[in-house]
């Protein structure tokens, strides 16, 4: 695809969007099945069902997706898929790109060893890993561009409000 493909792609949702603002509003679900028995939670996603489970790290046997890791691969895919439209747009030589995201878990916080230690990800890194012969200005720019439209990297940036609840079924 090249950058008036893709203009052309686009222009009558940006039109809708500004004339109706409503429409451009998506609201996301994900479920899951959880399984007590082998401690996992089957999560249904476009390309099928995804089992996760415990890292080894806190007991799991390694044979199931990993939260933590989805979650990297969400923001590996969003970055990556938001580099080439953005590249595309910019109408920049790229030979090939990748992405490459990294983050530490320091499991003594979610097995409760150690109450001082935070439970989660920290130190994330994402790196674009570029082939291009377009100038260095550009290609920063190409990365800034891409850091500032990319949905999973700006939530995680700026983390919304976030609620948790429960009801009986």
């Amino acid at each position: 695809m090249d950058a008036e493909q893709l203009r052309a792609l686009q222009a009558p949702l940006k039109a809708r969007y500004r004339e109706e603002p409503e429409a451009a509003r998506v609201v996301y679900q994900a479920t899951g099945e959880v399984s007590f028995a082998k401690l996992q939670c089957d999560v249904h996603t476009a390309a099928g069902w995804v089992q996760a489970g415990l890292h080894p790290a806190a007991g799991g046997d390694g044979g199931q997706a990993c939260s933590a890791d989805m979650l990297l691969q969400a923001l590996v895919a969003c970055s990556g898929v938001t580099l080439a439209a953005v590249a595309t747009a910019m109408s920049l030589p790229l030979k090939s790109a990748a992405v490459k995201a990294e983050a530490e878990l320091d499991f003594r916080g979610t097995l409760a060893v150690d109450r001082a230690v935070d439970v989660g990800l920290s130190s994330l890194r994402i790196e674009f890993l570029i082939d291009s012969t377009a100038e260095d200005e550009l290609l920063s720019k190409l990365v800034a561009l891409t850091e500032w439209y990319c949905v999973v990297l700006q939530t995680l940036v700026q983390p919304p409000g976030v609620s948790c609840g429960w009801s009986r079924v």
